[in-house]
């Protein structure tokens, strides 16, 4: 099992504006291409901030199985790499919710490292659970101009739990149909903050030129707080 130490201070930190869940799905295929297998993603964002919006269209730019959906029920699902995919022979996609686990001790008995080596691992609701996994981490938190809670009134609470148990095994992505949006996940503006952790970002990671109508995306917000480059 992994055990490190890990930092608590990041490296940089980068802030980005999407106005629309296109450019909030554009953003996650873009940082796709500078990931690699080993690499830990630690997600966060209140409901309908586009998590699951981020994870497909990360998922699209690791060219992996087709199916994302929020793991909330299985806590882990493994999006394998597909062979004709923009990326054969890549990471697979191991999307983990974390809500309803209290420690990180409940993490380790899903044994991640199992996976961690080989794939791209993004845990939603990480925070404080799953650090300890590896020596390197990104931190991506995702923030809507108006939050919601259960009751719909406001807040930043997560809001989208549902009732019954939550079961312990894991589902791979049955690859039916295409990349379909959060159904939460609406056109309006949000930040996205990233921050890089540990030895394996020592550096933010240059995104590429963005597509035409997504000016905001791949590039810092003019201002954005930062720290070694």
């Amino acid at each position: 099992m992994n055990a490190f130490e890990p930092p608590a201070v990041p490296n940089w930190e980068r802030t980005f504006t999407a106005t629309t869940a296109d450019q909030t799905h554009a953003f996650g295929a873009a940082l796709a291409g500078v990931l690699e297998a080993g690499d830990l993603l630690v997600l966060s964002g209140e409901l309908g901030a586009g998590k699951t919006t981020f994870t497909q269209g990360l998922g699209e730019g690791l060219g992996v199985r087709a199916g994302i959906i929020s793991p909330t029920f299985v806590l882990v699902r493994i999006h394998p790499n597909l062979p004709g995919g923009p990326r054969p022979g890549g990471p697979d996609l191991v999307h983990v919710d974390a809500y309803r686990l209290g420690s990180a001790a409940e993490i380790d008995d899903i044994d991640l490292e199992n996976t961690l080596d080989s794939s791209v691992t993004v845990v939603e609701w990480g925070h404080d659970r799953v650090e300890h996994l590896s020596d390197s981490r990104l931190e991506i938190d995702l923030h809507r101009a108006i939050g919601l809670n259960a009751t719909g009134l406001g807040g930043t609470g997560r809001g989208d739990s549902a009732p019954g148990d939550l079961g312990a095994g894991t589902s791979s992505g049955n690859g039916a149909g295409t990349l379909d949006f959060d159904t939460e996940d609406t056109d309006e503006p949000r930040t996205i903050v990233m921050r890089g952790y540990g030895p394996r970002w020592p550096a933010a990671p240059e995104l590429g030129t963005p597509e035409p109508g997504t000016p905001e995306i791949g590039t810092a917000e003019p201002g954005a707080p930062g720290g070694k480059d």
